[in-house]
Protein backbone atom coordinates (compact mmCIF):
# COMPACT_ATOMS: atom_id res chain seq x y z
CA UNK A 1 0.00 0.00 0.00
CA UNK A 2 1.10 3.59 -0.61
CA UNK A 3 1.45 6.26 2.06
CA UNK A 4 2.23 9.95 1.78
CA UNK A 5 3.69 12.03 4.58
CA UNK A 6 6.19 14.77 5.27
CA UNK A 7 9.51 13.52 6.62
CA UNK A 8 11.96 16.05 7.99
CA UNK A 9 10.52 18.76 5.75
CA UNK A 10 10.26 16.73 2.53
CA UNK A 11 7.13 15.11 1.13
CA UNK A 12 7.52 11.39 0.55
CA UNK A 13 5.39 8.72 -1.06
CA UNK A 14 6.30 5.14 -0.25
CA UNK A 15 5.08 1.66 -0.89
CA UNK A 16 4.86 -0.22 2.41
CA UNK A 17 3.41 -3.41 3.79
CA UNK A 18 0.42 -2.84 6.10
CA UNK A 19 2.12 -4.49 9.08
CA UNK A 20 5.40 -2.54 8.85
CA UNK A 21 6.22 -0.46 11.91
CA UNK A 22 7.26 3.15 11.58
CA UNK A 23 10.59 2.28 13.20
CA UNK A 24 11.24 -0.41 10.61
CA UNK A 25 10.31 1.98 7.79
CA UNK A 26 12.66 4.67 9.09
CA UNK A 27 15.62 2.40 9.73
CA UNK A 28 15.30 -0.39 7.18
CA UNK A 29 13.77 1.37 4.19
CA UNK A 30 14.87 4.98 4.61
CA UNK A 31 18.26 4.52 6.27
CA UNK A 32 17.48 6.92 9.13
CA UNK A 33 19.25 5.31 12.07
CA UNK A 34 18.72 8.03 14.69
CA UNK A 35 15.59 6.30 15.96
CA UNK A 36 17.00 3.20 17.58
CA UNK A 37 15.51 -0.21 18.24
CA UNK A 38 15.63 -0.69 21.98
CA UNK A 39 12.95 -2.50 23.93
CA UNK A 40 10.32 -2.82 21.14
CA UNK A 41 7.55 -2.34 23.72
CA UNK A 42 7.53 1.46 24.11
CA UNK A 43 9.35 1.58 27.44
CA UNK A 44 12.79 3.01 26.60
CA UNK A 45 12.11 5.88 24.19
CA UNK A 46 15.11 5.23 21.94
CA UNK A 47 12.77 5.05 18.94
CA UNK A 48 11.12 8.42 19.64
CA UNK A 49 10.09 10.70 16.79
CA UNK A 50 7.88 13.76 16.53
CA UNK A 51 4.60 13.31 14.70
CA UNK A 52 2.76 16.57 14.16
CA UNK A 53 4.94 18.01 16.98
CA UNK A 54 3.98 15.26 19.47
CA UNK A 55 6.53 12.83 20.84
CA UNK A 56 5.68 9.29 19.76
CA UNK A 57 7.36 5.92 19.94
CA UNK A 58 7.90 4.59 16.44
CA UNK A 59 8.22 0.96 17.58
CA UNK A 60 4.56 1.03 18.65
CA UNK A 61 3.20 2.60 15.47
CA UNK A 62 2.40 1.11 12.13
CA UNK A 63 3.91 3.10 9.29
CA UNK A 64 0.46 3.51 7.77
CA UNK A 65 -0.51 5.66 10.78
CA UNK A 66 1.67 8.55 9.56
CA UNK A 67 -0.38 9.02 6.39
CA UNK A 68 -0.72 12.78 5.90
CA UNK A 69 1.38 13.59 8.98
CA UNK A 70 4.56 15.58 9.60
CA UNK A 71 7.27 13.27 10.94
CA UNK A 72 10.51 14.61 12.36
CA UNK A 73 13.39 12.33 13.29
CA UNK A 74 16.62 13.43 14.94
CA UNK A 75 18.07 13.76 11.43
CA UNK A 76 15.57 16.57 10.80
CA UNK A 77 16.43 18.60 13.90
CA UNK A 78 19.84 20.02 12.99
CA UNK A 79 20.30 23.58 11.78
CA UNK A 80 19.88 24.30 8.05
CA UNK A 81 23.69 24.20 7.71
CA UNK A 82 23.77 20.72 9.23
CA UNK A 83 25.26 21.90 12.53
CA UNK A 84 23.65 21.01 15.86
CA UNK A 85 20.61 23.14 16.64
CA UNK A 86 20.50 25.10 19.89
CA UNK A 87 19.08 22.21 21.93
CA UNK A 88 21.59 19.73 20.56
CA UNK A 89 24.38 22.20 21.35
CA UNK A 90 23.03 22.63 24.88
CA UNK A 91 23.16 18.84 25.29
CA UNK A 92 26.83 18.97 24.32
CA UNK A 93 27.57 21.99 26.52
CA UNK A 94 25.90 20.49 29.59
CA UNK A 95 27.43 17.02 29.23
CA UNK A 96 24.03 15.51 28.51
CA UNK A 97 25.53 13.15 25.96
CA UNK A 98 27.45 10.18 27.27
CA UNK A 99 26.93 6.85 25.52
CA UNK A 100 24.53 8.54 23.09
CA UNK A 101 21.97 5.74 22.87
CA UNK A 102 19.14 7.76 24.43
CA UNK A 103 20.24 11.13 23.05
CA UNK A 104 18.10 11.30 19.88
CA UNK A 105 14.95 10.44 21.83
CA UNK A 106 15.85 12.86 24.61
CA UNK A 107 16.50 15.70 22.16
CA UNK A 108 13.16 15.05 20.47
CA UNK A 109 11.44 14.91 23.87
CA UNK A 110 13.05 18.27 24.63
CA UNK A 111 11.84 19.70 21.33
CA UNK A 112 8.31 18.50 22.09
CA UNK A 113 8.44 20.21 25.49
CA UNK A 114 9.76 23.45 23.97
CA UNK A 115 7.10 23.46 21.25
CA UNK A 116 4.49 23.34 24.01
CA UNK A 117 6.04 26.03 26.22
CA UNK A 118 9.16 28.15 26.48
CA UNK A 119 8.63 28.42 30.23
CA UNK A 120 8.70 24.80 31.38
CA UNK A 121 9.34 24.09 35.03
CA UNK A 122 11.95 21.52 35.94
CA UNK A 123 9.07 19.23 36.95
CA UNK A 124 7.45 19.67 33.50
CA UNK A 125 10.78 18.88 31.85
CA UNK A 126 11.20 15.75 33.97
CA UNK A 127 7.65 14.66 33.13
CA UNK A 128 8.25 15.38 29.44
CA UNK A 129 11.33 13.16 29.27
CA UNK A 130 9.92 10.47 31.57
CA UNK A 131 9.24 8.06 28.70
CA UNK A 132 12.92 8.06 27.71
CA UNK A 133 15.38 6.01 29.72
CA UNK A 134 18.99 7.09 30.23
CA UNK A 135 21.45 4.86 32.01
CA UNK A 136 24.41 7.27 31.95
CA UNK A 137 23.62 10.86 32.88
CA UNK A 138 21.26 10.64 35.84
CA UNK A 139 18.99 13.06 33.92
CA UNK A 140 20.23 16.24 35.67
CA UNK A 141 22.33 17.40 32.70
CA UNK A 142 19.47 16.66 30.30
CA UNK A 143 17.04 18.74 32.36
CA UNK A 144 19.65 21.52 32.56
CA UNK A 145 20.13 21.51 28.76
CA UNK A 146 16.39 21.73 28.06
CA UNK A 147 15.93 24.44 30.68
CA UNK A 148 18.86 26.45 29.26
CA UNK A 149 17.51 26.16 25.72
CA UNK A 150 14.07 27.31 26.87
CA UNK A 151 15.69 30.41 28.40
CA UNK A 152 17.67 31.11 25.22
CA UNK A 153 14.61 30.73 23.01
CA UNK A 154 12.54 32.96 25.35
CA UNK A 155 15.23 35.63 25.18
CA UNK A 156 15.32 35.41 21.37
CA UNK A 157 11.51 35.82 21.19
CA UNK A 158 11.58 38.76 23.61
CA UNK A 159 14.27 40.55 21.58
CA UNK A 160 12.18 40.45 18.41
Amino acid sequence: MKINFNLNGSDVELEISPEQTLLSLLRDKLGLFGAKQGCDVGECGTCSVLINDELRKSCLMLAVQVEGCRVVTIEGVSSPQGEPNDLQQAFLDHGSVQCGFCTPGMVLAGEAILKETLTPTRTQIREGIAGNLCRCTGYQQIVDAIEDTAQQRRTAVEEK
